[in-house]
């Protein structure tokens, strides 16, 4: 069947299908459905009678990728939710478990591109960043509602912002701030421009990943979904941050270790049994090419496990 083509292709599309190694009769898991590629390829892969479970939770992207996948009728679940729930929504459908599943981590350049959506300073909109629309908090309420102490704490932690207390002595000086434009604008006075990119780009990565939980639900998931895969099926997952990939490393070493007992300890008392071994010690970028074609591309990493 052939598939109508994205509006964009997603970030090491070949290496995800690669990794994942779709089959006939597979069940595969999309943690981050976004526009539907990763999705339409595995579908693609496992033709004719594989079956693909899709997580978003925004509907702007769950519209664009329903039509997209439109051409694969039942093979295809769509759920807007949260990748967290994925054993519960996969056990309503009757699977006990999945040969394949990724994880695209981050922000979408679909939602990039979209500026009411207030994800890029690019563009003025308002201070929103939500995954979510209909989610308790917006970026807005963070800049203008948290103590000086609390910003200048998330955007150190979430950031890596070295810059992090002059930046949040400065908001709390000229608040409220409303747009997109006004908050970048605010740190570019702050600290200057010294660097390549923009000094802002930190500010808005900390305040992003505040509002959707985005470090708490990647660490929450990964133990989720090693748990839903059947012996020889394999978890790939895309970051695009050091501090996604820190976590998603530190876990794929642990649980592909035996025993986590100090090392001068003679005898094991941890009882830990490896669950995964990892398929790449080191983690797979993307192409040249694919960077000159995609900007984004520069910074992911993809990282695969598979299932003891």
């Amino acid at each position: 069947m052939a598939f109508c083509a994205n509006p964009h292709r997603p970030v090491l599309y070949k290496e995800i299908i690669h990794a994942l190694q779709p089959k006939a009769g597979g069940r595969y898991i999309d943690g981050t459905l976004g526009a539907g590629g990763h999705s339409a390829g595995l579908l693609e892969a496992s033709a004719p009678t594989g079956e693909v479970l899709a997580f978003d939770l925004d509907p702007q992207a769950i519209e664009i990728a329903r039509a997209q996948l439109a051409p694969f009728g039942q093979r295809i679940h769509i759920v807007q939710a949260s990748y967290l729930e994925m054993a519960e929504v996969a056990a309503s459908l009757g699977w006990d478990r999945a040969d394949g599943i990724v994880l695209d981590l981050g922000v979408s350049s679909m939602q990039l591109d979209t500026a009411e959506r207030g994800f890029s300073f690019l563009q003025d909109a308002p201070l929103d960043m939500r995954f979510a629309p209909n989610a308790p908090l917006a970026a807005s309420d963070l800049v203008n509602g948290l103590s000086e102490s609390e910003l200048a704490d998330i955007l150190f932690r979430y950031g890596e912002e070295r810059q992090s207390r002059r930046i949040a002595r400065a908001i709390a000086h000229n608040r409220p701030l409303a747009t997109t434009r006004q908050l970048a604008d605010l740190v570019l006075k702050t600290i200057g421009k010294k660097e390549r990119i923009h000094p802002a780009t930190r500010t808005f990565q900390a305040l992003r990943i505040a509002v959707n939980g985005e470090l708490d639900s990647v660490e929450s998931v990964l133990p989720i979904a090693i748990g839903l895969l059947h012996p020889g099926g394999r978890l790939a997952v895309i970051s695009f941050h050091s501090l996604e990939d820190r976590i998603v490393k530190e876990t794929f070493r642990r649980e592909s270790t035996d025993c986590l007992c100090p090392p001068r300890q003679p005898v094991c008392t941890c009882g830990h049994k490896a669950s995964i071994q990892q398929v790449t010690r080191k983690p797979i970028e993307a192409s040249e090419s694919e960077t000159e074609e995609n900007s984004r591309a520069r910074s992911a990493k993809l990282r695969i496990v598979e299932k003891l």
